[in-house]
Formats: structure tokens, C-alpha cells, sequence
């Protein structure tokens, strides 16, 4: 049992910001630490104590567990919280705090390493009985020989995968064995400058399938449970672009909800996995299901389960990790009303999204009932090239997904972001669509069955207006810029001197 006080955050931006929020609320001290590009950055303001880690790029930076671990030791933090994405599905770092004697808060090296690398993780689950899609089972790398000798027998079209990663990463589709070398080629070239790995496996490609994973949290005793599923189908390029809670997909079928719930904690359970993880699944038309991967970590898309199920997803990860049981059971579950997250991002969506940098100059969250935006982001704060183009997580929860949609449609035309171009046009434009809707979609929905210029079309647009809008912004951030605050003659307030005088005539 680990009694720590002090809990270095290994990330940056909104989910450092996130972590810290549940440490505070817990009476555990915070630490930051920040790279050369994030000394102004609002995790940096937050935290107990902040550290200097090193030059912008990653590498140089978030990525060195040598510089993390030797601050986590001078600081006297006893954990170390790695967030999503950087090291959180590293089994070496993992490892490197348990050597040094420091928490990590997740799953133990033995278990990312069996999840993280795909083809031993397929292995892993066929053996515990978990199905998975047809492909390329088992341990170990094959040569392109094998793979273009076992290609047929799985079937086109197919998938060729990195085993090291995820992201869409050294991931290509195959549609017939003639187009099969080259793209494996470029495959293994782009895992390896990736990952630092090449290796590569086949998967059968499931045809209008949807991408629905399941939330799973397990102590150190071994009790393991399921937070319900979340629908992440609408992707591009496989990154989700936004999740809701729970999947029209399933919605009140709850036999098949626990039925993939149960899959997911025996996956879960045949590595030994300790703390919060996310068991991935396609399911095709027919409501089969195949085990796809598993995250390791703390997901971007959490919040919609805190929002349906009540349970607060990093305060739990923080208890696990100091040894104490789960706070529920399995029939204590419940998921109750709808939750929407749209991942904000600072990217241009009718130039192919691509990221938009610069200094936000006006960043104004939408609020009110049902309303959640986690952001790192403030006026003022520069959006680098050297990190991920997420501004902030706009969440909404509604007592049925009609409402949650409604309320999704109000906040998006609520926020307002200047400086930087954003996809928020994007998620008004889905919200919009028939089949988003009517819960009819795919993971092959927003690059095959939507365009956003498409979407555009008749829609009354007024430059003059956003013009004078922008001016207006300026002309005000220019007077409050001229302002000058002294400090009065006085030695107290106008308010007291009034209080006072009217006292003395009464």
C-alpha cells in the first residue's frame, strides 16, 4: 500500500489541468513540470510546485523519464500521474518508478507491455476466450513474405496495423494483394518513425462497423468492473473527433451491454490489470463484437462516463494506486441520462484540417445547465506546432440524447475562441446531419458520407458582421490594454470614506 502525499503530473494542458483538480480535491500537493514552450501554461499555474524539464519538442521534454524521475526525487513527490498519450503507455516508465521506489498511477509494466504491443495482446485474450478479428494471431514478427502468404486467407479488404502504437499510425487498407508490398513498405516506415518499431500485423477489415469501447476499472485485490460502454465511431483518419455516452448502438439493450461488459473485465482480468483501462471493441451490423485494443491509461473521452455514471474516473485512479478497494460494485453501475464530448481542436477545417497556431487573443467556455469544458487554454496562450492541436473538451449531459444534442447545438454556438482557427463549424455541421441523428453511422461516416463544404450549402453567411465583430474585440483588448491602475491617495477605499461620512451624520 502506497501512502503518497505528493503526485507529479507527467502532461501538460487539460488533462494535467484535470489531474491536478482531483489531487487538490483529495489533499494531495501537485507537481507540474513544463517544457521551454509551456512555462505560461495554465497546469503550470495550478500546481503546487512547477518544474523546468527541457526544450519544446517532446522528446527533449515530456518524453525524458530521466529528467521526470529526477524531478519527482527532488521534489519528494511519492507518484507520478502520466495522463494520456507521452509516457502513459510506456511499460519502461512504469517500471522506472516502481525501481525508484515512486507510485505509478496505472497498470502495472507487465500489463501495458502485454496490451501494448497488439499481436501479444490478441494472443493474450484469445487464450482467456475473448473473440478478436480475424487476422494475423500470435506472437513474434512476420516477414512480408508471410504476411502477403497469409493475406488471402483473411480475406480483403484488410488492415495492415502497427503492433507498437495507435493513432492511425503505420496504418494502411488493403483492398487487393497486387497493392499489398508497397503498402506494407510504407507501413513499416511509418511505425518505425513512430514508434521506433516496424513491425506490422494484418487485421480483417470489419465493413460498416462501429467503434464502441467500454470503461474498466480494477484495484490492486484484484476487483474489476466496467463503467458502460462509449460510442467513438465518428472518426477521421481514425482519431475520434467526438463520444457520447451511452452508444445509440446499444442504448437500453442492457443484456447486450453487460454481455460486452463482461467480455471487456475478463480482458482486462487475463493480464492481471490494476487501475482505469479501456477494452475497445468493433461491432458489425449483426451486434457481433471483436476485441480491437486496449488503452492502458486514462482515455480523452472520459469525462462522458463521469457524467452518466457519477463516478469520478481519476479520483478513483488515485485511489487504486494508494491501495484502497473499489468504491463500488458491478450492480452499483448505473448509467443514467446522455453525455456528448466534442474535442475541440485548434485546426482548420475547410483547409483539410490543418492546425492553426498563433496566440488565442479571446477564449470565452459556454456554460450553464449540463455543461462541462475541460480546457488548458486561456487568452493570451499561444498554441505551439510542437503538440497535439486540442484546445479543450466541450461536454454536455441532457436526461435523453435528444436534449444532450440540443444542449451540444447551444454551447458550440456559445463558445467563442479568437486567434486561432477551430473545428467548432465541423461538430455544428454534424450535429445537424439526419444520420447523426438517427444514431445511423459508422466509422467510415465523416470521410465517406459527409462534407462539410456539402453541409455549407445554403447557409447564410455574413463576413461584414464577423468583420465588425472582430473590430469591436480589438478596440476593446486595446482600451483595457491603455488602462492604468493606481492606487488611490487614500489609504483605504471610496467605499469606506462614504461608509464613514455617512456614519458621522447620522
Amino acid at each position: 500500500m502506497s501512502n503518497f502525499s505528493k503526485v507529479l503530473v507527467a502532461n501538460r494542458g487539460e488533462i494535467a489541468i484535470r489531474i491536478i483538480r482531483a489531487c487538490r480535491e483529495l489533499g494531495l500537493h501537485t507537481v507540474a513540470v513544463f517544457s521551454e514552450a509551456d512555462r505560461q501554461a495554465m497546469h503550470v499555474r495550478y500546481a503546487d510546485e512547477a518544474y523546468p524539464i527541457g526544450p519544446a519538442p517532446s522528446k527533449d521534454s515530456y518524453l525524458r523519464m530521466d529528467k521526470i524521475l529526477d524531478v519527482a526525487k527532488k521534489s519528494g513527490a511519492g507518484a507520478i500521474h502520466p495522463g494520456y498519450g507521452f509516457l502513459a503507455e510506456r511499460s519502461d516508465f512504469s517500471q522506472a518508478c516502481e525501481d525508484a521506489g515512486i507510485t505509478f498511477i496505472g497498470p502495472r509494466a507487465s500489463a501495458i507491455a502485454a496490451m501494448g504491443d497488439k499481436a501479444v495482446a490478441r494472443a493474450t485474450v484469445v487464450a482467456a476466450g475473448v473473440p478478436v478479428v480475424p487476422g494475423t494471431e500470435g506472437e513474434g514478427s512476420l516477414s512480408d513474405e508471410e504476411l502477403l502468404r497469409v493475406a488471402p486467407q483473411i480475406g480483403f479488404p484488410l488492415l495492415i496495423k502497427a503492433t507498437a502504437g495507435g493513432g492511425g499510425k503505420g496504418m494502411r487498407e488493403v483492398k487487393a494483394i497486387e497493392e499489398m508490398p508497397s503498402l506494407l513498405e510504407s507501413a513499416r516506415r511509418e511505425a518505425q518513425a513512430a514508434f521506433g518499431d516496424g513491425n506490422v500485423y494484418l487485421e480483417k477489415l470489419v465493413e460498416g462497423a462501429r467503434h464502441i469501447e467500454f470503461q474498466i476499472l480494477a484495484d490492486m485485490e484484484g476487483n474489476t468492473i466496467h463503467l458502460g460502454e462509449r460510442e467513438c465511431s465518428l472518426q477521421r483518419r481514425h482519431q475520434k473527433l467526438l463520444e457520447e455516452a451511452p452508444s445509440p448502438f446499444i442504448d437500453d439493450n442492457e443484456d447486450f451491454r453487460q454481455r460486452m461488459g463482461a467480455v471487456a473485465v475478463k480482458a482486462a482480468k487475463a493480464v492481471n490489470y490494476a487501475n482505469a483501462g479501456t477494452i475497445e471493441f468493433l461491432v458489425d451490423k449483426d451486434k457481433n463484437f471483436f476485441f480491437l485494443e486496449m488503452n492502458t491509461r486514462l482515455q480523452v473521452e472520459h469525462p462522458i462516463t463521469e457524467e452518466v455514471t457519477g463516478v469520478d474516473i481519476v479520483t478513483e485512479q488515485l485511489r487504486i494506486a494508494r491501495g484502497r478497494q473499489l468504491s463500488l460494485t458491478q450492480e452499483q453501475v448505473k448509467m443514467q441520462g446522455w453525455a456528448i464530448e466534442c474535442r475541440i481542436n485548434a485546426e482548420d477545417p475547410y483547409n483539410n484540417f490543418l492546425p492553426s497556431t498563433g496566440f488565442v487573443s479571446h477564449h470565452s467556455v459556454p456554460t450553464g445547465p449540463g455543461v462541462r469544458v475541460d480546457s488548458g487554454v486561456y487568452a493570451g496562450f499561444q498554441i505551439s506546432p510542437y503538440y497535439d492541436s486540442l484546445i479543450s473538451k466541450l461536454v454536455v449531459r441532457g436526461d435523453s440524447r435528444g436534449q444532450a444534442i440540443l444542449r451540444m447545438r447551444r454551447a458550440l454556438e456559445e463558445y467563442r475562441i479568437v486567434g486561432v482557427k477551430t473545428n467548432i463549424p465541423f461538430h455544428q455541421r454534424i450535429l445537424e446531419q439526419a444520420r447523426f441523428i438517427a444514431g445511423n453511422f459508422d466509422t467510415r461516416f465523416v470521410e465517406e458520407r459527409f462534407s462539410l463544404e456539402q453541409a455549407d450549402e445554403g447557409r447564410e453567411t455574413h463576413p461584414e458582421i464577423a468583420a465588425i465583430v472582430a473590430t469591436l474585440v480589438a478596440n476593446q483588448q486595446a482600451e483595457r490594454s491603455a488602462h492604468i491602475i493606481a492606487r488611490g491617495k487614500r489609504d483605504t477605499s471610496n467605499w469606506k470614506w462614504i461608509s464613514r461620512w455617512e456614519r458621522m451624520h447620522q
